[in-house]
């Protein structure tokens, strides 16, 4: 069945929008394939070549975007200077809000689109974004940051359509001969984080101590650690944890006391949400991607927990949830 809508979809070469792109065709849309130049490389260079045989083959023009200087001053040098500070970003969050869905929307006016799409695991409705079908692979994590008033714009084909692993199978038997390297976490970091973080922002050393402020050791730099980290501390006579980080002082702050990791109550700043809310409200929240979604109040600038959280780190994305709803999120500063 025609439908006369044009969709404009983002396409990375990889399993996933390679596969929306298809069903969206499918479905009868006047699609049309866009691929982000963002790093260079030749790693690039085959996902794009990918992404343009995977277009010929469902019928879609193919068009290619550098976008490598924004890439690099919207994501890169900002996830850097946020590490400086001795936060731990969500890159990925920004990139989303920042270059993906910021150029689709833009671009829709030049490709007379109606729509725009991805290979997000989400599902959206009538203007609202929802966990998805495969809850083990959910996105919504990572889309709390977009403009309320894209969300009429967004489709979101794999939300609805099952698990990964369909998709998967799927994908291979129309489009790829053997299974294809799945995306990077933060698509710009080499296998040795470290050795990239001194080299992009200088050697940071400072003193290891204790909650009594008992000097242990040296740290190679802040933005090496992150809390709630227990290996690669360089001390012996552990386990050791990392509780929190004094930016002024430079100093990394451990413990062998588990237990202080743990806290009740987080402070956020630089809040989206998708709707009005009268606050206070009662919630399901997460503070890591791969973490469980738990229960509390959230205030305007405060979410108090209904039973206290491990290792909650600044300057990762606190996101919040009505039931399946994603309500919206926010920067935890501490």
């Amino acid at each position: 069945m025609k439908i006369d809508k044009k969709v404009l979809v983002a396409i990375s070469g990889g399993v996933d929008s390679s596969f929306s792109l298809n069903l969206l065709k499918k479905e009868g849309y006047d699609a049309f394939a866009l691929f982000f130049r963002l790093l260079g490389g030749k790693r690039e260079e085959v996902a794009q070549k990918r992404a343009s045989i995977v277009s010929k083959k469902i019928g879609t023009p193919f068009f290619v975007l550098d976008l490598r200087e924004e890439f690099k001053e919207r994501v890169i040098d900002s996830f850097l200077s946020k590490l400086k500070r001795g936060e731990t970003p969500n890159p990925c969050v920004v990139c989303n809000r920042e270059i993906k869905f910021s150029f689709l929307i833009e671009k829709m006016s030049y490709f007379s689109a109606d729509f725009v799409a991805t290979g997000h695991y989400a599902k959206i409705r009538e203007g609202k974004i929802y966990i998805a079908e495969d809850e083990n692979k959910d996105q919504t994590y990572f889309l709390w940051n977009l403009k309320r008033e894209w969300l009429k714009n967004i489709l979101f084909p794999l939300g609805e359509y099952g698990k990964k692993e369909e998709v998967k199978d799927k994908a291979r038997e129309l489009f790829f001969e053997k299974d294809i390297e799945e995306s990077q976490e933060i698509c710009f970091i080499p296998e040795d984080i470290n050795s990239f973080l001194r080299e992009n922002l200088g050697d940071c050393s400072g003193k290891i101590v204790d909650t009594h402020g008992k000097e242990l050791g040296e740290h190679k730099g802040l933005f090496c650690y992150t809390i709630g980290q227990r290996k690669n501390i360089g001390l012996s006579g552990g386990p050791y944890y990392v509780v929190s980080k004094d930016i002024a002082e430079n100093s990394l702050i451990i413990s062998k006391d588990e237990e202080d990791l743990f806290a009740k109550e987080l402070f956020f700043a630089e809040a989206n949400l998708f709707s009005d809310i009268s606050f206070p409200i009662e919630i399901e929240a997460k503070i890591r991607y791969r973490g469980e979604r738990v229960k509390g109040v959230l205030s305007k600038d405060k979410l108090t927990f209904f039973s206290p959280q491990r290792a909650i780190t600044p300057g990762q994305s606190v996101v919040f949830y009505k039931k399946s709803e994603l309500l919206g999120g926010g920067i935890i500063k501490r």
